[in-house]
């Protein structure tokens, strides 16, 4: 079976991808842990991590290949291959307004796609929402783009506090129960169950 593997990286969100498959756009704060995320979906190491905040700059696409449920017969039906779409980080101080701008009119584009199934939104399980956050769910709201939330670093907070710190972020954002996933790319705890949340988002878009 194939391997998930990088596309290429891509100034402009308008650039069509072959063989045409559902999309989801992946999206956070700078330094939320979007690439340790993806290397943990992944299974590999296929996006590198930087030390370096704000530094993509790009649309950087990776193909997630059809797979086998974990623990399926081998006459199960596979999942869906998809194009993860990683949009740079919001957020970042340093940037200057001009880059700000040029940044928002990229994510704009991602999610005006018309193969986009949803948005996996990264939020860090230690910080309450910010302005950019609430701007984010307000640009999600008015295009009735789909959201599904991967709360991440859930290993950086004692056991017991982290349904409480889950809680608020879903309430202040507005989010379903059924949209929100705790998640650790270094314990590994909820990435099985958000590959799940990611293929029944994408179900919908698969004729």
């Amino acid at each position: 079976m194939l391997r998930p593997y990088f596309v290429g990286s891509f100034p402009s969100a308008d650039v069509p991808l072959h063989p045409p498959l559902p999309e989801i756009a992946l999206l956070g704060r700078s330094n939320v842990g979007k690439s340790s995320l993806l290397n943990a979906l992944a299974g590999r190491r296929i996006a590198k991590i930087s030390a370096t905040p704000g530094k993509t700059r790009a649309m950087n696409v990776f193909e997630m290949p059809a797979r086998r449920p974990v623990g399926a017969q081998h006459a199960a039906p596979l999942h869906h291959a998809y194009y993860i779409l990683d949009l740079p980080g919001y957020g970042y101080a340093k940037v200057s307004h001009a880059e700000r701008g040029a940044l928002r009119r990229l994510v704009i584009a991602a999610l005006d796609r018309p193969r986009l199934a949803g948005v996996l939104w990264l939020l860090d399980v230690r910080r309450e929402p910010s302005d950019e956050d609430c701007g984010m769910q307000d640009l999600f709201a008015a295009r009735s783009t789909r959201v599904l939330a991967a709360v991440t670093k859930s290993d950086k907070l004692p056991r017991g506090q982290r349904p409480a710190r889950e809680q608020a972020i879903r309430a202040t954002l507005g989010l379903e129960g059924d949209q929100i996933v705790l998640t650790s790319a270094r314990s590994q705890e909820g990435v099985a169950e958000l590959k799940e949340a990611m293929q029944q988002l994408i179900e919908g878009t698969v004729s």
